[in-house]
């Protein structure tokens, strides 16, 4: 039996969305009607490397629904690495909307340290 999986994370920023998926070399994000194993999701559509079905986001509520099987349809760290780029990415709008200028520095183990100049302009 399938198991949907509806995260917490909240995405509502398509653009931020669009962005992360350049940084990590996936196909743009799609709006359109996905047929998980046993379930329908409408939102936008990102394929994740090595899953067998597309993430599925719906950015009026913010909302994530997947099938990988508990980890057996999809490397669940595939979907942790987007929503890592997606937050980094909305961060960097959010500051630049009020002024503010960023740099970013990847560390150790994959993190990243977003820095945010606050006054600095772009």
């Amino acid at each position: 039996m399938s198991h949907i999986v509806v995260i917490e994370t909240k995405i509502h920023d398509a653009t931020a969305l669009t962005e992360a998926c350049r940084r990590l070399e996936l196909a743009e994000p799609v709006h359109r009607n996905v047929r998980l194993f046993s379930d329908d999701a409408t939102g936008l559509s990102v394929k994740l490397p090595g899953w067998r079905y597309p993430i599925v986001v719906d950015t009026a509520n913010g909302s994530i629904k997947y099938d990988n099987y508990e980890g057996r349809w999809g490397n669940p760290d595939k979907l942790g690495r987007l929503l890592q780029m997606y937050a980094v990415e909305k961060a960097k709008i959010e500051a630049r909307k009020q002024g503010h200028s960023v740099t970013e520095r990847p560390l150790t183990g994959g993190s990243i340290k977003v820095t945010v100049q606050v006054g600095a302009g772009r």
